[in-house]
């Protein structure tokens, strides 16, 4: 049968939007239900519809794509969930932006109106990195794609809502929060991003009331103090226990507060006394509950000083400070001012610093959730991998606040709670009521604020898949097989879901989560516009094509390490989709007229070529799968790199060529077979790594009947008992390689043309070395490129010539017109030298007691019987020393 000819160079563009084109038209993305299949499902972490591709989606994705279609050609019914997420505050930020730029503002519209113009910019702009996941590869069941404000996850959200409220987990309280100043909203702790900045340390006097003395406090934030409700010290501070009970004049407010004793004040920090602004600082408002003190909050939503704040009302909080400083500076109550590092908290979308706000707010009560999440985790039902995630996870979980999911923002599900203004009670419904669920009345309004956008990703595994109806999705899918993220939303999302999921659907959301690292530059540092170091994975796919790019990632995705990425390592892996092309196009010459149906397998003379490369395929495969299957990402993607570069391309084809070009009938039979062989499951063993390359080739390549239309619904190696018993001709090739090795050294150290035919002496030090470079040495004559080569016993060496070792077996090379004496002699020098300091330090090991002591038995011989091989290999380089000596 004829072959379809591969082009000559490798041109990813094209071919990457043709087959991803057929692949989705054809539907191999999309999971059927019911199926006979076992099931194997992911959720993707749904990003952004602002977002746009960036490294950290480009790994995350491409490891979640490796691991679908790795399940999918090994026989699953996968289901790789995608979807966007709705990003309240960030996508408000988008269109409230564009309207900034008409002159406009959501005020004006209404909101209403403003919804419906949100809704517009999504349906235009939104969601372009679905495109660019698509020319990623990601083979997602997008005929299932959600978003976290569709209508089926719109009734998820209310019906979770309104059970937690009737259980008693929903509650509405007045609390401190973190606050933007400019978006006007309540924000989670992830929203807030903390820097390093320089700030200063204020001590100030505070008068004690009926004496003439002080207490002096520290603080970074004078302008709180006009909400101070006490001062604190540390019940066993010697200095100041005279005065716990007693009452302080807190300046320029001119109001009493008292001096209280807290176990939380550090003796070290400052003067030891600190005061306490329960309204505008989270352990302030801890120790306020403690000690039943007053809230007072001095600012208004924008951050500007309100009535509490007397003289200073309508200022900015930071002009304020500025006042508030000056004041106390002139009524001599300004100690001094230290420079003090300060961790200052912004808000993740306008950068405006955030404040620490008193208000209404509505919260999850998380204890009761948090409890069943952590024993999730703790008895084994999901894995956290790597598995030193799982103490960071505990540390939350064991230490877990209430969840403020409110927000003071109109683009996202908005609270389903009424307020009935003629009785005061509080509707929480599933579909919109007409009148108070308590007195009948129907002057009620709703809730203006919505939930926080983590509140609906919490649910995100089982309501995508239909939740709260009974589907066969949820039946087929759900607890899904594992979640890949990174380790910045392991508590924010990854907790949430576990706890909604443990809660609502009785089981775990995934039985593993594997947490990936981050992609950082060549330097080791974090990605960032501002260093101009950002890597863009479009700009990477168009120079090097999506197959480079995605192997990179994944050939440095090792377990809790970095990945350190520069464009020469995408270069470097853009020359190995370039060397598999090659190899295929050499392929394709020879397999001529080849057609699989018509060979017997059994009836083939394998040559030990042949056998040593069915073996190490069938190792790869094993080794390949089992990396897989332990989230090893990069062990498979290094051992697929090694079979191909060096045991397919650089030895097997060349091994292959003498029988393909001069070898009988049925040596060429044979070798063409395992060439087409070896290829086709290769590709297959490549393609959750590198989809397009791999699929390309796979289709040019001649089938066997029945054979799958495409690649990636083809089946995934799996090991053959046939090639396992090869073991015994792969380790005889193995000394048939090394020997060949140790010749084209000599060769490479002497400077010989790779043209020029040499002889070689191969000295056995036994007959079984003896009996097997025998058979092998056609392949030792023409891979070393010999003019003669001499195979024996206790062989005289000649007066010139260099030495390598290998096994039992010394390799000659006569050196008479081949090498200068001089270099010869440096080079033996070294190689002397290097064994020596082998020696040396397995010496120094086996020397040391405790390494005898600890190590077992076996280990320790081991390291004997090395010393003994090197010995026994720096005597032959010694006396091959000697003899170039004698030369002078």
């Amino acid at each position: 049968m004829a072959n379809k000819e591969l082009e000559k160079v490798y041109e990813p563009k094209s071919v990457e939007e043709r087959w991803y084109q057929q692949w989705e038209q054809k539907g191999y993305f999309h999971a059927n239900v019911p199926s006979d299949k076992p099931g194997y499902s992911i959720v993707i972490p749904p990003p952004n519809i602002t977002g746009v591709l960036h490294m950290g989606h480009a790994l995350n994705n491409t490891l979640q794509d490796i691991l679908c279609r790795w399940k999918r050609m090994a026989g699953y019914n996968v289901l790789w969930m995608p979807g966007t997420d709705h990003a309240g505050i960030a996508t408000q930020n988008v269109v409230e932006r564009q309207l900034a730029a008409e002159g406009k503002d959501r005020f004006e519209l209404g909101r209403e109106a403003f919804i419906e113009r949100v809704w517009q910019w999504k349906g235009e702009s939104g969601g372009q990195i679905i495109g660019q996941l698509k020319r990623l590869g990601a083979s997602c069941d997008w005929e299932r794609e959600r978003f976290t404000m569709d209508a089926g996850l719109s009734k998820a959200v209310r019906e979770v809502f309104v059970r937690l409220y009737q259980e008693k987990l929903i509650y509405r309280d007045n609390r401190l929060i973190n606050w933007c100043p400019r978006c006007h909203t309540a924000l989670s702790d992830i929203e807030v991003e903390h820097e390093e900045k320089a700030g200063h340390l204020w001590h100030l006097r505070y008068p004690v009331v009926g004496t003439n003395d002080f207490l002096v406090v520290a603080t970074t934030r004078p302008e709180t103090m006009l909400g101070d409700t006490a001062v604190a010290v540390h019940p066993e501070d010697e200095r100041y226990a005279h005065l716990i009970g007693k009452m302080v004049m807190l300046p320029l407010v001119n109001r009493e507060i008292p001096i209280i004793a807290d176990d939380y004040v550090d003796r070290e920090f400052g003067t030891g006394v600190v005061k306490i602004t329960p309204a505008h600082d989270f352990n302030d408002f801890e120790m306020g509950v403690r000690h039943n003190l007053d809230r007072i909050n001095v600012f208004d939503e924008s951050g500007v000083v309100n009535a509490a704040g007397k003289q200073y009302e309508g200022m900015e909080r930071f002009a304020a400070r500025k006042q508030v400083v000056a004041d106390l500076e002139a009524a001599g109550l300004l100690e001094k001012i230290q420079d003090h590092a300060l961790s200052v908290g912004g808000c993740y979308r306008c950068k405006t610093v955030v404040e620490p706000y008193m208000s209404l707010q509505w919260y999850v009560k998380v204890a009761p959730l948090a409890e069943r999440a952590l024993g999730a985790v703790k008895d084994g039902r999901t894995k956290i991998v790597p598995q030193q995630w799982e103490n960071t996870y505990y540390d939350w979980m064991e230490n877990i606040r209430d969840w403020c999911i409110s927000r003071q923002i109109w683009w996202g599900h908005r609270i389903p709670a009424w307020y009935c203004d003629h009785c005061g009670h509080i509707t929480v419904a599933k579909e919109d009521p007409t009148c108070c669920d308590e007195c009948g009345s129907d002057e009620i309004r709703q809730e203006t604020d919505v939930l926080d956008t983590w509140f609906s990703s919490a649910l995100w595994p089982f309501s995508t898949m239909g939740w709260p109806e009974k589907t066969p999705e949820l039946a087929s899918f759900y607890p899904t097989s594992c979640l890949i993220t990174g380790f910045d939303i392991l508590f924010f999302w990854v907790a949430r879901m576990m706890m909604m999921g443990l809660h609502f659907m009785d089981e775990v959301p995934f039985t593993d989560v594997y947490i990936h690292a981050l992609v950082r530059d060549a330097q080791g540092q974090k990605m960032s516009k501002s260093k101009g170091n950002v890597i863009d994975p479009l700009t990477v796919i168009d120079a090097y094509g999506t197959d480079a790019f995605r192997f990179t990632l994944a050939a440095f995705a090792a377990q809790g390490r970095d990945i350190k990425l520069a464009e020469e390592r995408i270069a470097g892996y853009r020359n190995f989709a370039n060397k598999i092309w090659n190899a295929s196009r050499f392929a394709m010459m020879n397999l001529e007229g080849f057609d699989p149906n018509r060979v017997d397998p059994a009836s083939l003379k394998l040559s030990n070529a042949d056998r040593w490369i069915l073996y190490r395929l069938n190792q790869t495969a094993v080794s390949v799968d089992a990396a897989l299957g332990s989230f090893r990402f990069n062990e498979a993607a290094n051992d697929l790199y090694r079979f191909t570069w060096s045991e397919f391309c650089d030895w097997y084809i060349e091994l292959a060529k003498d029988d393909l070009y001069k070898g009988d009938a049925d040596r060429q039979a044979s070798a063409k077979y395992v060439l087409w062989l070896v290829l086709e499951n290769l590709l297959r063993l490549l393609h959750p790594f590198m989809p397009f390359i791999t699929e390309e080739i796979w289709q040019a390549l001649p089938k066997k009947d029945g054979a799958a239309e495409s690649i990636m619904i083809s089946s995934f190696p799996t090991p053959c008992a046939e090639w396992e018993g090869y073991a015994a001709a792969a380790t005889e090739m193995d000394l048939v390689m090394e020997v060949i090795k140790g010749i084209r050294n000599i060769r490479g150290e002497m400077e010989v043309a790779p043209s020029k035919q040499i002889a070689a002496i191969l000295d056995c030090k036994s007959e079984a070395s003896l009996a097997l470079l025998k058979r092998n040495e056609a392949y030792v004559m023409s891979l070393a490129r010999l003019s003669d080569l001499g195979i024996g016993q206790g062989i005289e060496r000649p007066a010139e010539a260099s030495l390598q070792v290998a096994g039992d077996v010394e390799i000659i090379v006569p050196l008479r017109g081949l090498v200068n004496v001089e270099e010869e002699e440096k080079r033996l020098g070294k190689e002397i030298a290097k064994i020596e300091k082998d020696i040396e330090f397995l010496s120094k090991k086996l020397e040391n007691p405790s390494f005898v002591e600890r190590a077992p038995a076996d280990v320790v011989e081991k390291e004997r019987e090395k010393i003994g091989e090197f010995a026994n290999k720096k005597k032959l380089l010694e006396e091959s020393l000697e003899k170039i000596q004698r030369l002078r």
